[in-house]
């Protein structure tokens, strides 16, 4: 089945779960689909079967908090940032519930976390206006950049290079095996007056720049020119909160949530607006991402709905 405008529009909530009793703060897929992992401001972290729809396992970080949980390349392992006692990142074997290392240095929230598509580097942004980069395999940091404000990053598909985004401002390019020498390609984009930058993801193609705010606009930027393509809008966002914006695995729609309850899809070439899908969430949906292997979507408010296209018979 290819996704097309018709097959996304025929989008529908097929379950939902109601495990959380707080917001769910960030999920992420497994690379290979099977599995969903969540984490919420209740402190626990849910683990969904994405083949038979159902829960598989609830663990709880009541001392820490959890939140931007990722999959590493072990899917029995995951790391994510504290919201309570410290800013530091845990990396948790997800098999008996206990942290194998932590990753201490940054001394404010820490805003943006992104695993490496292609090893066990991962980076990490936040409010101390720094990135630091880190491999799980040691406690020290392996790199460190001092930012005039507040980080977004993402990897590239390739691991090769990341961008990071400064000050909802500039966009920087940097080359992961000489990032020490600074960026090799910086754009300025406009700016907008009144949202700041919260994501920043590549699409799976590596060619585009999803910038998601906590306002009411997305943009899709060029991957190598720096050039904006789309400004995506008419989402609400009356609350001033990051929503998550998404790609699909063919990089051809972007979804993102809104403080509605509803989900806005679009189409990357055109900036078409494909469909606004109503999922019945009660809050703002603060997550919504595409399996990167199977025909379905989860989103997020306090409950979690796993979405599939609605065949006609």
């Amino acid at each position: 089945m290819k996704l097309t405008d018709t097959v996304v529009r025929n989008f529908r909530v097929a379950k939902v779960f109601k495990e959380n009793n707080d917001k769910i703060n960030s999920i992420d897929f497994s690379s290979n689909g099977e599995t969903l992992i969540s984490s919420s401001d209740d402190d626990s972290i849910v683990i969904y079967d994405c083949q038979n729809g159902a829960p598989k396992r609830t663990l709880n970080s009541k001392k820490y908090g959890v939140d931007l949980i990722h999959y590493t390349h072990a899917t029995n392992t995951a790391v994510h940032s504290s919201t309570k006692v410290d800013d530091t990142i845990r990396y948790l074997s997800l098999h008996d519930n206990k942290y194998i290392r932590y990753f201490q240095g940054h001394t404010a929230k820490v805003v943006t976390l992104c695993m490496s598509p292609i090893d066990d580097t991962f980076l990490s942004g936040s409010l101390d206006k720094t990135i630091r980069l880190w491999d799980l395999r040691s406690p020290n940091c392996q790199g460190l950049m001092h930012l005039p404000g507040r980080p977004v990053a993402g990897f590239d598909p390739e691991g090769l290079i990341f961008a990071a985004g400064i000050n909802s401002e500039y966009l920087k390019l940097y080359d992961l095996r000489s990032f020490d020498k600074g960026p090799f390609a910086t754009f300025k984009l406009q700016q907008d007056k009144d949202c700041d930058w919260t994501g920043l993801k590549f699409s799976p193609d590596g060619k585009l720049i999803l910038i998601s705010t906590n306002g009411q606009v997305v943009r899709l930027i060029d991957a190598f020119q720096g050039t904006p393509l789309q400004t995506f809008m008419g989402q609400t966002n009356h609350k001033g909160i990051a929503l998550e914006a998404s790609f699909s695995p063919d990089s051809q729609f972007v979804f993102s949530g809104a403080t509605d309850g509803k989900v806005h899809c679009w189409n990357t070439e055109t900036g078409a607006k494909v469909g606004i899908l109503n999922g019945d969430h009660q809050g703002p949906v603060t997550c919504v991402q595409f399996n990167p292997k199977y025909m379905m979507l989860a989103t997020c408010c306090n409950s979690m709905g796993f979405w599939l296209p609605q065949v006609d018979e």
